[in-house]
């Protein structure tokens, strides 16, 4: 293989404005889809483990159909499918008048997906709290909300620091699934400089190192997090019994 590399094209315009820009829409969607996913994963956790009937059903359901159908068929369903079964007025909104339609429809797919796994992990979190603090809890006088805000919520997060960490650095490298609809990202730009340059080695290394570091940079910051949190200790159960 007579292969002549070319690293200097990784600083060269256009191309390190297109790397930028592929990492600025990497971080942008995983951080909003976090930022969807982790509250309603945490919903659809308590629905799961609460005591009313139906919820359990819909948090069932829900775990069901997200987490078991791949994230690029989802895609797909999303992007093509879904505008055209909703209301034609609504269907022609999401095509013509949504303003970036390919990150928008890839956003709600993956925070979807995401929050059907972060709500199993959160649910594990919950279950592994045992039912004495919530028992303890409700004899206290407090609710069923304020016994899973203040007490059981605290107690699950604490414990699945280091699953919710690895749930969020799927979430960074399932944004590369966009690039089947269209989302510029940092794969989607590494494979556009692969085309222009024909130098796929040097373009991908790149997309490659630039995920490493930030997913080093994630588990940093993930365990300060729960350095912070063991130091905090039970702070949430004494502030909801006091």
């Amino acid at each position: 293989m007579n292969y002549h590399w070319h690293w200097s094209i990784l600083v060269e315009q256009p191309y390190l404005s297109w790397l930028a820009h592929g990492l600025a829409v990497t971080l942008t969607l995983s951080g909003l889809a976090w930022l969807i996913a982790l509250p309603l994963g945490t919903l659809i956790a308590v629905l799961r483990t609460g005591p009313w009937k139906i919820g359990r059903v819909i948090g069932a359901c829900y775990v069901r159909v997200f987490r078991n159908v791949p994230l690029i068929v989802q895609m797909f369903l999303w992007f093509f499918v879904f505008p055209e079964v909703v209301p034609k007025t609504f269907g022609f909104f999401l095509k013509r008048q949504l303003p970036f339609p390919e990150f928008t429809m890839g956003l709600l797919c993956l925070s979807f997906y995401s929050a059907s796994r972060l709500a199993e992990t959160i649910r594990s979190g919950l279950e592994t709290a045992g039912s004495g603090p919530k028992n303890a809890a409700l004899a206290s006088g407090l609710s069923y909300v304020k016994t899973y805000r203040f007490v059981l919520l605290p107690m699950a997060f604490r414990l699945v620091i280091p699953p919710l960490t690895s749930e969020f650095l799927a979430i960074f490298k399932n944004s590369s699934v966009a690039l089947a609809i269209g989302v510029l990202e940092i794969t989607a730009e590494s494979h556009q400089i692969e085309s222009f340059t024909f130098q796929g080695f040097e373009a991908f290394t790149a997309a490659t190192v630039l995920y490493a570091l930030i997913s080093l940079m994630c588990l940093i910051l993930a365990g300060l997090f729960k350095r912070y949190l063991s130091n905090a200790g039970g702070l949430g159960a004494e502030v909801a019994i006091k």
